[in-house]
């Protein structure tokens, strides 16, 4: 079941790496809320003795582009080649590998904080636990966690998206409160919490928590 949901969300973002690029490439301009909430998170990770940042689910490097502008060292993770392809072009000289939120390859307590913005959102419910789970267990203690997500309560399968491209990935819209509750089961204390776009058809949420 793992590698079914896992290997679907992998090839659609294969398949719209390119147009997803292009829609994202001036979203941090555009999004002055967004880079509020980045900024807070850069001051934490100083504050906390800074260390490598990772972004998890880092797509074309956009965001991991505009931490290092903040004086953050992050590099970014996504489960995609063909978005790791592009955030290398487009970001030569910035770090980013292939690989799963799911089996994060990082040793423990090794990371200065952990970025996952709108990323969780395609990882079903029964897994996330031990999703949270591998983010406890690689950062290290007192350093901050984001997480950005779509707020609802449902789940719908994404078929088309970024350019019409098909897709085959689910999107999971969650409650701050859920989230929260996971969080501090995993251990997690949390700090911060952002509501987006809150008139907007797709509002989103943004919850912040230290290790």
């Amino acid at each position: 079941m793992t590698e079914g949901w896992l290997a679907d969300t992998r090839t659609s973002y294969d398949t719209v790496a390119a147009s997803y690029a292009d829609l994202m490439r001036a979203s941090m301009r555009e999004q002055p809320e967004l880079r509020a909430a980045l900024t807070l998170f850069a001051d934490l990770v100083h504050a906390a003795g800074d260390g490598p940042v990772v972004d998890v689910g880092c797509g074309p490097g956009h965001v991991t582009a505009h931490l290092r502008e903040l004086g953050v060292d992050a590099w970014g993770l996504d489960l995609s080649p063909a978005m790791i392809d592009l955030a290398r072009r487009d970001h030569p000289g910035l770090r980013f590998e292939v690989g799963s939120m799911t089996d994060l390859p990082l040793p423990d307590a090794s990371a200065g904080g952990l970025l996952v913005f709108w990323s969780l959102i395609h990882i079903p419910d029964a897994a996330v636990p031990g999703v949270l789970g591998h983010f406890h267990r690689v950062l290290r203690a007192g350093c901050p966690l984001l997480i950005g997500f779509h707020v609802g309560n449902e789940s719908t399968l994404k078929t088309q998206g970024y350019g019409g491209y098909p897709m085959n990935v689910h999107v999971h819209r969650r409650q701050p409160s859920r989230v929260a509750t996971w969080l501090r089961e995993a251990g997690f204390a949390l700090t911060t919490q952002l509501l987006l776009d809150l008139d907007q058809p797709r509002p989103g949420a943004i919850l912040i928590a230290r290790r």
